[in-house]
């Protein structure tokens, strides 16, 4: 008498309930884990499986209705156990699946809701699932038969089963508009059996700022439909690109070499051992090229507000001040937090305009970046302290940043209320003398001296001819001092006044500035961190042309620079070496890696530019 199916499955549940009881295996509630899986994408017509595993022995399971598929068959289902034995230790695992078959109904998104199972009592609940139904391809690619051959395709491969395309989220955008661009590998999953990739060439972006996206290591092919024809896809690269003219950019072809596993043409199998002969299969090199893109770029309207500095997107801003009452000596911060989405990177830090009485510090900046299929989007923190000097009561202007949001097409501008400011007399008072250095600025500390009393021993008499008094050496005594206090004073009175114009004094110490950001450039180019060195020599340049051309950073442009330098007298030459620098080091941040000729050299053109610079505008 033959046992029936239900007796065998009977069978196999009781030995394993023995088996388990032997090994004293026990499960705990906590580690188990309960999950559903399914494809991503499945086509029209198609059969595919849905299966709910679990980490221990279940029983009733309640799966949700189904109503966009038919169930052709299930629940089947299937145990597994494996025992480790780790320094004398034993332990065990044990698993079980369901699995369906389905086929969908219709095309389109559905989602599947979780199911339930019980484990000794308690129930636990899976993830739900996503499963996304494609139309049925066009052509009738399901009649392609492959010979009944395992591991390769003996079709030959059309250019359309297998190609390189890039995807460009917009094809009109705005200087500085953020856009997704895409190379993906569409292989007809009937006809092209891929092996591997082994080469790869992409495109520079040339006349555009590129941001990469991080992509998962293990990618895998997902069934995708273009053009109506349903096709395995894989992402090869996406990046962000942000363009920096106007005009037609074009994105240059890529190029991928692959490893195409096909059916050998000189052996056919004679038995079926044969189908585990790997010899029946062949690897065959083809090359994938994708076609080029172009992309139209507006430029920027006109009427840009002052506050505007080249940001593009979506953005906010909130202020804070540490305190709204201090005493002298005591430092106070502005905090300034900027968010949003678009080419945040490239937004400038606002302007705060403290009193002229209070010492002002390079300000500290904080990001926190991300860039994804939406775009480059995070937070850029951006802290300014100063010092009151002085008592008194102050009014700190708001702090104001415009953008240009490409959505509505218009500029966009985000200010603060202004920042109310009390300071109290500190230690020392409001009038006590104080110095600074570039360093650290503090208070000078005057230190007391004993008493010299006068020394009696040894005294020596003079006669009346040895007299100092009266004589030529002595009237020199006076006359020598009286001409040096007058030229000490006269260039003193020259200093006070010079030390008065803040933009005077801002042009003068430019080069000193200048050079010495260049040294920390110079330290980072040696160190080989480029996008540090690349960010100090453009605040090199931005801060030079700033105290130059006594302009704030915040309101500096490409545009306005250009337009400085011709009133200043200088030629074009020289501007022209400017753009190019600061073009250069902004393409440079975000390109590929540069190599260290490349650094050395934009570092000589920099000095040599601002030496030139010197030499053309004196003040």
């Amino acid at each position: 008498m033959f046992d029936t199916k239900n007796d065998i499955e009977m069978r196999k549940r009781v030995f394993l309930l023995i088996l388990f009881a032997t090994l004293g295996l026990t499960v705990d509630a906590a580690n188990v884990v309960f999950r559903a899986s399914a494809p991503q994408a499945v086509a029209m017509g198609e059969n595919f499986r849905i299966s709910y595993t679990v980490n221990a022995e279940g029983k009733d399971l309640r799966v949700p209705e189904l109503s966009a598929f038919d169930v052709l068959y299930g629940p089947t289902t299937s145990n597994s156990m494996s025992t480790q034995i780790i320094n004398g230790n034993m332990t065990s695992e044990v698993s079980m699946t369901f699995t369906y078959v389905l086929q969908p109904k219709r095309v389109g998104t559905f989602n599947v809701a979780p199911a339930t199972i019980k484990v000794k009592g308690a129930n636990y609940t899976s993830n739900a699932l996503v499963i996304k139904v494609l139309p049925a391809d066009k052509a009738n690619s399901a009649a392609v038969q492959n010979d009944g051959e395992r591991g390769g395709s003996t079709v030959a491969v059309g250019k359309g089963d297998l190609f390189l395309a890039i995807n460009v989220s917009k094809r009109n955008v705005y200087e500085q508009e953020g856009v997704l661009v895409t190379f993906k590998l569409y292989a007809n999953p009937k006809k092209v059996d891929i092996a591997g990739i082994n080469d790869i060439k992409l495109p520079e972006f040339e006349g555009f700022l590129t941001q990469d996206i991080e992509l998962p290591q293990n990618r895998q092919l997902t069934l995708e439909n273009y053009n109506g024809q349903n096709y395995g896809a894989v992402v090869i690269k996406q990046s962000v690109v942000y363009p920096q003219r106007s005009g037609r950019l074009t994105i240059p072809s890529g190029r991928l070499e692959l490893a195409l596993r096909m059916a050998s043409p000189s052996r056919r199998p004679r038995s079926v051992f044969d189908l585990f002969d790997d010899n029946n299969t062949i690897e065959v090199n083809k090359v994938v090229n994708s076609a080029p893109v172009a992309i139209d770029v507006r430029p920027l309207p006109s009427g840009k507000p002052a506050s505007f500095s080249g940001a593009v997107g979506s953005f906010g801003m909130t202020t804070s001040i540490s305190s709204n009452k201090v005493k002298t000596n005591d430092a106070v911060t502005i905090r300034v937090n900027i968010t949003g989405n678009g080419n945040i990177k490239l937004v400038k830090n606002p302007e705060v305009k403290f009193p002229n009485d209070f010492d002002v510090y390079d300000p500290k900046v904080t990001t926190d970046f991300k860039t994804t299929t939406a775009g480059a989007s995070g937070s850029k923190v951006i802290e300014y302290m100063a010092i009151p000097r002085y008592a008194g009561d102050f009014d700190i202007p708001p702090v104001s940043l415009s953008f240009f949001d490409p959505k509505s097409g218009t500029y966009k501008t985000l200010a603060s209320s202004s920042f109310k400011l009390h300071v109290d007399k500190g230690v020392g008072g409001s009038n006590a003398p104080v110095v600074s250095n570039f360093n650290n600025k503090e208070n000078v500390k005057y230190l007391g001296k004993d008493i010299r009393y006068l020394k009696i021993d040894n005294v020596r008499f003079v006669s009346r001819e040895e007299v100092f008094f009266g004589s030529f050496m002595y009237m020199l005594c006076y006359i020598i001092p009286a001409i040096l206090f007058i030229v000490f004073f006269i260039i003193y009175r020259k200093q006070i006044k010079e030390n008065a114009n803040l933009a005077l004094v801002r042009t003068k110490k430019a080069n000193k500035t200048a050079v010495r950001r260049l040294k920390n450039a110079g330290k980072l180019m040696k160190d080989n961190k480029k996008e540090a060195f690349y960010d100090e020599v453009l605040r090199a340049l931005w801060g030079y042309l700033s105290d130059k051309l006594s302009i704030p950073q915040a309101q500096l442009t490409k545009d306005n620079v250009e337009t400085e330098l011709k009133k200043y007298g200088v030629d074009d030459v020289l501007t022209n070496e400017f753009m190019d620098i600061l073009n250069t080091c902004e393409f440079a941040r975000y390109a590929p890696a540069q190599a260290s000729d490349a650094m050395d050299k934009l570092y000589e053109l920099t000095v040599d530019a601002i030496g030139k610079m010197e030499n053309t505008i004196k003040k």
